[in-house]
């Protein structure tokens, strides 16, 4: 295995925290960090494969640090599982919530041949003035993946697959105006990113994302979303197996009812819109999660790919419809303002220089950019 001689790397993933808990998931891999400035096929090859092909390191102690209101630590032991994976599920009762939408930075530590290590996670806390929530797939409703209509679409598409870096990839048309909208403003534009804990941007409106994609793929989609500046939030990917419920079709719709079902119970002050496709599913597994909670779909956003509706989706369809649920079906996010408005989402002020920013400079806008275009709007 490539890497194999690498001392165990400890890779956070995105948490969240509500006031009563935080939630953050971290991964212990023979691992280098992942880089995506190469230029040749091979090497593209290469670090795509490094994702999938490097060693995980199973119990292995880590340890979460994490700052208290009140200025103390506190601090967790874990151990990683056969997979190299450690979940931190704490009780945080009291700490409360920011006024608005923000990012706090926790610490994982452990030992390796090299002595001590340490890693910066990050843990997205919404504030208590975001009424509204985001929940995203990413497959062909963020990113062109070119594997829908088949396995000769997959043949095809391999370059896009196996050889195409993050900031190469394809952005699903109209994604970046309409995530730009419900986004918001930048919940802080004050803040400097070079203080612990406000090193990345939060927007007004949290985004939380849910994807069928395995573990391996978190550093690549961060990779991309931050090179066409969409929304970053905690993403909810799979361990990836090869076994019924990872391969089955029938396990996308499962993983992402779970996944936004938790997040629906974690935040119930907010509302959400839900925004994926029509090639996993997400019509009905949205649908059903409107029906299961009602009153907090705010609306649902599905992006088509120009196949026609199946007896099941047209159901779905007519129940989002009888529940007086804003639906917007098309084959790219130009989603135009009356619809936006339903939802009590004005396209003006701070939200519109940031779309601005975004749709003029595409991949060279970051989080700073948008930073400073909410301080001048």
């Amino acid at each position: 295995m490539p890497f194999f001689g690498h001392p165990p790397h400890v890779f956070p993933y995105f948490g969240h925290r509500n006031a009563n808990r935080l939630t953050i998931t971290a991964r212990a891999l023979r691992a280098r960090e992942p880089s995506w400035d190469h230029q040749s096929d091979l090497a593209k090859i290469r670090a795509l494969w490094s994702q999938f092909a490097s060693k995980e390191h199973p119990r292995l102690p880590v340890s979460l640090v994490i700052g208290a209101p009140d200025g103390s630590e506190w601090r967790h032991e874990g151990v990683t599982n056969d997979e190299g994976f450690v979940r931190f599920d704490i009780e945080i009762d009291g700490w409360g919530l920011p006024a608005t939408t923000a990012w706090e930075t926790v610490r994982f530590e452990w030992y390796n041949a090299r002595g001590a290590q340490s890693a910066e996670g990050y843990v997205l806390a919404p504030g208590t003035d975001a009424k509204l929530g985001v929940i995203s797939d990413i497959d062909d409703t963020i990113i062109e993946t070119g594997i829908t209509g088949g396995i000769s679409n997959v043949a095809r598409n391999w370059r896009r697959l196996l050889a195409t870096m993050p900031s190469d990839r394809t952005k699903v048309p109209g994604a970046g105006k309409l995530y730009g909208n419900l986004a918001g403003a930048i919940a802080d534009p004050s803040a400097d990113r070079d203080k612990p804990g406000t090193r990345r941007i939060a927007t007004q409106r949290p985004f939380f994302y849910v994807s069928s994609s395995p573990w391996n793929l978190f550093h690549y989609l961060v990779a991309f979303m931050e090179s066409r500046s969409l929304p970053i939030g905690p993403i909810h990917l799979r361990d990836w197996g090869f076994n019924r419920a990872t391969l089955g079709s029938s396990g996308h719709g499962l993983h992402k009812r779970m996944a936004a079902t938790a997040l629906l119970e974690a935040y119930p002050h907010m509302r959400f819109a839900l925004i994926g496709d029509d090639t996993q599913g997400d019509l009905i597994a949205f649908s059903e999660i409107a029906m299961e909670n009602p009153g907090r779909v705010a609306a649902i956003f599905i992006r088509m790919n120009g196949e026609p509706h199946t007896p099941e989706e047209l159901a779905a369809k007519a129940h989002i419809e009888d529940a007086n649920i804003p639906l917007w079906l098309g084959d790219s996010f130009d989603v135009g303002a009356d619809f936006l408005d339903r939802i009590g989402v004005s396209p003006v002020g701070d939200t519109a220089q940031i779309v601005e920013t975004i749709e003029e400079e595409g991949p060279a806008a970051g989080p700073s950019d948008l930073a400073q275009s909410a301080q001048d709007a």
